[in-house]
């Protein structure tokens, strides 16, 4: 009987981990659909760039089609950059993170390829606003769900590692020269509404993920225990428990305070869920951590 039980929780587990991996796959596929949307539809019709190794592909398709006779699409171009940013991410980043890449990448250049590239609106800066705001959409909701668009992504993690600087100094680099290369070859005009598209995307991503590459989470709990055996069976994260008390209920808790990357709030966040329910959570910025904070994930 005893057995029994133990084999119907491990077979409840497993389908709930199959479910939840699914479900990810769905969203990532999603994310990968709404990229697409969002550079053949807006973007590429009027010459604006996107963010990061999507709008790098655009910048050297463009190039390639205005000064060589060759031409290669955006979505072959996005595949072809992403390939050694996945291997560098299969060895130094993390297994799963880089399948879900993988996915990613492989599934924004397939709805590249199916998606024509269509003129919706003649004017430059709905296209800029609408173009950012779909990719935000796409990308936001891909890294509230644990997974990631790969390129930039994988290359400034590894990077943030070796030379011990914040992730967002790559991104703010690789952006800046995309602008940069696009307001030389095509027109500071180009450049400027390029620099539109990428903070209408970011603010997205800001509303429904978030941008900052380190939170502090601080977690209200009657079962201390359990949460913290949870977190540190997924996350190699350390937490400081400090006693706690409810002003209303007069109730004693205790409040566990855990320093995560953005990789990991929504693995955290399904711990919580499924150890206590009732537990009350606060996600914050975190502007900097001073002492040690483990890299390797």
């Amino acid at each position: 009987m005893a057995q029994s039980k133990e084999t119907f929780k491990l077979s409840k587990v497993s389908n709930e981990t199959i479910w939840l991996e699914t479900r990810k796959i769905i969203i990532v596929i999603i994310g990968a659909a709404l990229n697409a949307v969002a550079l053949n539809l807006f973007l590429i019709p009027a010459n604006v760039f996107a963010s990061g190794f999507t709008g790098l592909a655009q910048l050297i398709s463009n190039i390639l089609a205005d000064y060589t006779p060759l031409y290669i699409s955006t979505g072959i171009l996005l595949l072809i950059l992403n390939i050694p940013a996945i291997i560098l991410g299969w060895l130094r980043v993390g297994k799963m993170f880089t399948i879900y890449s993988m996915f990613s990448v492989g599934f924004t250049t397939i709805f590249l390829a199916i998606i024509p590239i269509v003129e919706v609106s003649p004017d430059i800066l709905l296209n800029a606003v609408f173009g950012g705001v779909i990719a935000g959409v796409g990308v936001g909701f891909t890294l509230k769900w644990g997974a990631s668009t790969g390129g930039m992504d994988i290359v400034a993690m590894v990077l943030s590692r070796l030379k011990d600087k914040p992730v967002g100094n790559y991104f703010f680099a690789m952006n800046a020269g995309i602008i940069l290369a696009a307001s030389m070859i095509f027109g500071w005009e180009k450049g400027l509404y390029t620099l539109v598209t990428l903070y209408v995307s970011t603010r997205m991503i800001d509303a429904i993920h978030t941008r900052h590459e380190k939170l502090t989470a601080m977690i209200i709990t009657k079962k201390t225990s359990d949460v913290k055996q949870a977190i540190h069976e997924k996350l190699v994260r350390g937490i400081t428990i400090v006693p706690a008390r409810g002003a209303f209920t007069d109730e004693s808790k205790e409040m566990l305070i855990i320093v995560i990357t953005r990789y990991e709030l929504f693995e955290l966040e399904r711990i919580i869920h499924k150890v206590d329910p009732n537990a009350f959570t606060n996600v914050m910025q975190t502007t900097g951590v001073f002492g040690f904070f483990r890299k390797d994930e």
